[in-house]
């Protein structure tokens, strides 16, 4: 990401199913404060993450998100933000910041784990404003996606 580029704040809509090439796959939406949403596709077991920490679910067992909090938290290290901050050849890359004892530390990650860990800690969702404005819908582009109730 080149210095200039500036970064904004978004929020997790939800995990959605959207129809890609006549099959269903699910996307996490993100929204910013101007109502534009964007939808990054993720993997099932991503879904089913995001969905469950958006709906106060608990899993019988914990998830791999789940793991990383809870070590994350014994270490005492805090997840600052996640920053999605670039897209090549349609796929996204995010960072996920941490900080323990004063020091910052910043890890590639995809940004599904990014956003599923955020989401366990209340963390900021930063995004590069160019990546978000290329691939913004508006809310009447997104009707008809259907909301994930659950996965089988």
């Amino acid at each position: 990401m080149n210095s200039a580029s500036k970064i904004k704040e978004v929020t997790v809509k939800g995990v959605f199913m959207i129809n890609i090439f006549g099959r269903a796959v699910p996307a996490v939406m993100l929204e910013d404060e101007e109502g534009l949403m964007m939808p990054i596709h993720i993997g099932q077991s991503e879904a089913l993450s995001i969905n469950s920490v958006m709906k106060n679910e608990t899993m019988p067992r914990p998830m791999t998100h789940d793991l990383i909090v809870a070590i994350l938290t014994r270490l005492d290290a805090e997840v600052e933000r996640v920053l999605i901050d670039e897209k090549i050849d349609n796929i996204y890359y995010a960072r996920i910041t941490l900080k323990k004892d004063g020091t910052t530390m910043e890890f590639d990650a995809r940004p599904s784990d990014c956003i599923a860990i955020a989401l366990r800690n209340n963390a900021s969702i930063m995004i590069n404003e160019d990546v978000f404005s290329t691939d913004a819908i508006s809310k009447e582009n997104f009707l008809g996606s259907k909301a994930i109730t659950g996965f089988v």
